[in-house]
């Protein structure tokens, strides 16, 4: 039996655990990726008048983020346990890796991420 997910009380409180779960670089491009693929589609949808386009917003973000998670980082992703707080933490991710706080590539530094020891206190 696997144990439950751990418990938080904000948005603060839970992003150095959505770090923790995003410490290999490639699942962080990867989300890079999806993340601008889910602007540029979002952009052209309204440039264009062509509503249709949002269809594929969820396919363009999650996709690429999914890819990442199943084979380099080998986790579950956070949506399915956090669905909010996963959603808003991967665009303050996204802010994070473009204004340098957080490693696009390599492995993510400790001091980023909740030590999982805490967790199951």
């Amino acid at each position: 039996m696997t144990n439950p997910p751990p418990r938080f009380q904000s948005l603060s409180d839970f992003y150095p655990y959505y770090l923790g779960e995003h410490r290999n670089g490639t699942c962080r491009l990867l989300h890079l990726i999806g993340s601008s693929s889910v602007l540029m589609l979002l952009a052209a949808s309204l440039l264009t008048n062509n509503y249709w386009l949002l269809l594929g917003l969820a396919f363009a973000g999650y996709g690429p983020a999914w890819v990442g998670h199943y084979f380099f980082e080998r986790n579950r992703p956070a949506t399915f346990d956090y669905p909010g707080y996963s959603f808003v933490c991967d665009w303050i991710m996204m802010r994070d890796i473009l204004l340098g706080r957080v490693p696009l590539l390599g492995d993510l530094p400790e001091e980023l991420c909740v030590d999982e020891g805490k967790l199951a206190a």
